[in-house]
């Protein structure tokens, strides 16, 4: 895909979003993510603008080990009409999967106290125990499904499993895996299993797992039904053993993931992450002010202020408020700090992204089909007088 696609104008759409919401780390990972699959030497640009406003070192790494390697397939011309590839091989190198191994743990994670007691009763607790799970016959590795609203730190619990687990971490998309070659996607998944079975212990993460995951019988392409076919393979470990590898996904949209994916011995356990609590937004906004030119800010009371919002919604807070701190600064000629009646004044002219969520999600309870999914999430409506 180049810049003359039809795709230019969704690009252009995310661009317009990323210049509208500067601070929002998230959509710039996603907008250079993007621009790989279009615009090489756009995806540099963005990348670089990725790192100076705070991006993760990690992702920037692994961004940028993305881009070498689609510099690379770039160079490569592809073959005419009826000619086969001289090397008889794939358009894609033979590993492009960069492992990283988080230092974050669930301690790490503030706050969200029922999710963590969740994913260690369901998910953790086997695997740290991997003797006694032995002798009742459980194989090491596992495979859960997060779900719940946007914004509220599913990729960053995904790294901190791996970290708790002391194992490396492969973090997929779906635009890593799409290809313009017919078989590419499928050797792509099967690259992403043969190099986390070659790294055990390794968690796998797919992220925005509805796009990929999607169900075969909704009028989804040929090739996406492939690319669900042949994740079904690796999954039951059809062409290798997956012992020591665990599969994590995340998703908005859990009742479009195909529900052959769901069955037992896949993606069997599902943990609900919900938007930050008290504790966490606390400490969100804290981490968000340290170093920057704060009067005393009680972050108890942003956080009581704050009430839905996901993490995503808190950090584009506080830079709007740091932004407008610094414009005044400049305005007056001295240094104007941030202050708690500026961060509650803005808090209060936001409508939490999650609340969009939870209205899209009503319907689905009440009229489909739930096979235990969505347990947590009906306690946690009930518990807030949601309807």
């Amino acid at each position: 895909m180049n810049g003359a696609d039809s795709g230019d104008g969704f690009v252009e759409v995310i661009a317009r979003e990323v210049e509208a919401d500067p601070g929002n780390l998230a959509l710039r990972e996603d907008f250079v993510t993007l621009l790989l699959e279009n615009d090489l030497g756009r995806a540099a640009v963005e990348l670089k603008k990725f790192e100076a406003v705070g991006g993760d070192p990690a992702r920037v790494r692994l961004l940028r080990a993305r881009l070498m390697a689609a510099r690379m397939r770039a160079s490569t011309p592809p073959p005419l009409a009826g000619e086969s590839r001289q090397d008889g091989g794939s358009a894609r190198p033979p590993s492009v999967w960069d492992a990283e191994r988080p230092a974050v743990t669930l301690a790490d994670v503030a706050g969200l106290t029922e999710v963590k007691r969740h994913l260690d009763t369901t998910f953790l607790a086997p695997l740290r125990n991997p003797d006694l799970a032995a002798a009742f016959g459980q194989r090491p590795g596992g495979s859960l499904l997060m779900y719940g609203p946007p914004g509220c730190g599913k990729t960053f619990i995904a790294r901190a499993i791996a970290g708790d687990l002391g194992a490396s971490f492969l973090h997929v998309t779906l635009a890593d895996l799409l290809s313009r070659w017919i078989g590419e996607s499928e050797k792509a998944i099967q690259s992403v299993f043969r190099d986390a079975r070659a790294a055990t212990p390794c968690v796998i993460f797919f992220d925005e797992f509805d796009a990929l995951g999607g169900r075969r019988t909704s009028g989804g392409s040929q090739s996406m039904r492939m690319l669900v076919t042949q994740l079904l393979e690796e999954l039951d470990g059809v062409a290798g053993v997956n012992d020591g590898v665990y599969f994590l996904a995340a998703t908005n949209r859990p009742w479009d993931i195909d529900s052959a994916l769901r069955r037992p011995g896949r993606i069997d356990r599902t943990v609900l992450v919900l938007p930050p609590d008290a504790v966490a937004r606390a400490a969100i906004v804290q981490g968000a002010l340290e170093g920057k030119p704060a009067d005393d800010v009680d972050v108890v009371a942003v956080s009581a202020a704050t009430e839905g919002f996901s993490g995503a919604d808190l950090s584009h807070l506080t830079t709007t408020v740091l932004q407008q701190a610094m414009v005044e600064s400049m305005s007056r000629g001295e240094l104007v700090p941030v202050t708690t009646d500026a961060l509650l004044a803005a808090a209060g002219g936001v409508t939490p992204s999650t609340t969009s969520w939870f209205d899209q999600v009503a319907p689905v309870l009440e009229y489909g089909v739930d096979d235990g999914t969505f347990d947590q999430l009906r306690a946690y409506r009930v518990k807030r007088g949601m309807r």
